[in-house]
């Protein structure tokens, strides 16, 4: 699916970071939402997983985003495989080593229907995630950036066009 944007506007967005994370939210996110994910080139609907795994991990950590149901998007996918491919061998590795606790929980996880307070109550029962959460968090700003790198030295192969 392509998306066509003013060149002027792409010249500001590309040079500030704060605005590339808010056009990539907005574009990528609202895009496979509403036109679902089947209209999305490999290489978006590999964007939108990050955007996604970026969104609930900075929210709620790998619990939420396990019981919000996202995890086999992310873990049963080639996901790691793409973000490998891309470059990001160490970012890869750290999508492989969240897979282990995927593979541990997420069945449970996905299963449950808690309210607020039961599901705050969770991160008491999976302390584990939160070195996965700790790491996330401290590699995300990176890692973004990284991704908004590549992003912007090939736009052709997020069916961008500036125009």
């Amino acid at each position: 699916m392509k998306i066509t944007i003013d060149k002027t506007l792409w010249k500001e967005i590309s040079s500030d970071l704060q605005q590339m994370q808010t056009f990539l939210e907005q574009q990528f996110l609202s895009l496979a939402q509403n036109e679902g994910i089947s209209k999305l080139s490999p290489d978006q609907i590999t964007l939108y997983a990050f955007l996604t795994l970026r969104q609930e991990m900075s929210e709620g950590g790998l619990l939420q985003l396990l019981y919000n149901g996202y995890g086999p998007f992310i873990f049963e996918n080639p996901f790691a495989k793409a973000m490998r491919l891309w470059g990001f061998k160490d970012f890869s590795k750290f999508i492989y080593s969240m897979r282990e606790l995927y593979d541990k929980y997420h069945q449970k996880l996905e299963s449950m229907d808690v309210n607020d307070d039961e599901f705050m109550a969770l991160y008491e029962q999976y302390p584990e995630m939160e070195d996965a959460d700790d790491e996330f968090i401290e590699i995300e700003p990176r890692v973004f950036k990284e991704i908004a790198t590549f992003v912007m030295k090939n736009i052709h192969c997020f069916e961008i066009e500036a125009c």
